[in-house]
């Protein structure tokens, strides 16, 4: 059963995607809003990731950048995502995959098996 981590501030958007993705079969848990996300990761090991680009307190382009530049961190995978189109930028600071919101729940389940192959 692969592990999912949220990286996401809206609790609305943690609980619908908890419950899309526990009925697709992964495990899932999600970051507190003032976690440190790539002390979390590592910690965590996850799957995936899937992160939002704007959080409470960091820009997720830069915890990405500096999971990317952190030991144990270049190797995991992440989905990224935003409700504005940030696909260029994330993917050229190492995500795997971008998915612009508002998604439908089967695009996010196709780009998630997609990273996760």
């Amino acid at each position: 059963m692969p592990k999912v981590l949220l990286a996401e501030d809206d609790q609305t958007m943690v609980t619908l995607l908890k419950t899309l993705l526990k009925m697709e079969g992964y495990q899932v848990s999600a970051l507190d809003g003032d976690a440190d996300i790539v002390q979390s990761v590592l910690y965590e090991k996850p799957d995936v990731v899937l992160m939002d680009v704007h959080l409470f307190h960091t820009n997720g382009i830069e915890a990405l950048t500096k999971l990317r530049a952190t030991p144990g961190g270049e190797n995991v995978r992440v989905l990224m995502t935003s409700g504005l189109d940030f696909r260029d930028m994330c993917l050229a600071r190492g995500a795997n995959a971008f998915i612009q919101k508002p998604f439908m729940p089967d695009d996010l389940l196709n780009e998630l098996k997609r990273v996760l192959e």
